[in-house]
């Protein structure tokens, strides 16, 4: 019975730490395909990612697709913006690799980064050194 308690009072603390950890990864992300803005307009339509997305600095979700830097994608739409689409799972990266730049997605419990290297090229992106190893050629 003892440990029936002490899992459930830690199961918050091991999905806080997940949820930080993606928020992380977002935010650098974000701020790498989109280098050149000091406050990045990010839309999402995934109301729970908009939450933590919202709250990393420099970055301000709203509620106009067609006016955003960087469009995080959960749902299968067909968005018109200029801004850099990124997708939040595999299935919409197959789908939409003509005009994503990649995907950040967890498959069995890690953390999955994706980046295609024509899209990067074709929306002039340039990423850091320390994400270059998820560049990848095609699907």
């Amino acid at each position: 019975m003892k440990k029936i308690i002490f899992l459930l009072l830690l199961a918050p603390l091991l999905f806080a730490s997940d949820i930080k950890t993606e928020q992380k990864i977002y935010a650098l992300i974000i701020q790498a395909a989109v280098p050149q803005k000091t406050v990045i307009k990010v839309w999402c339509d995934d109301k729970e990612k908009k939450k933590f997305i919202d709250s990393i600095p420099n970055i301000k979700c709203i509620s106009d697709a067609k006016k955003a830097d960087f469009l995080l994608l959960s749902k299968k739409e067909d968005i018109q913006s200029q801004g850099v689409k990124f997708v939040t799972n595999f299935k919409l990266l197959e789908e939409g690799k003509q005009h994503v730049i990649g995907g950040f997605f967890w498959q069995k419990g890690r953390p999955n980064i994706l980046f295609l290297r024509k899209n990067l090229q074709k929306y002039h992106i340039t990423l850091p050194p320390s994400m270059q190893s998820y560049i990848e050629e095609d699907l």
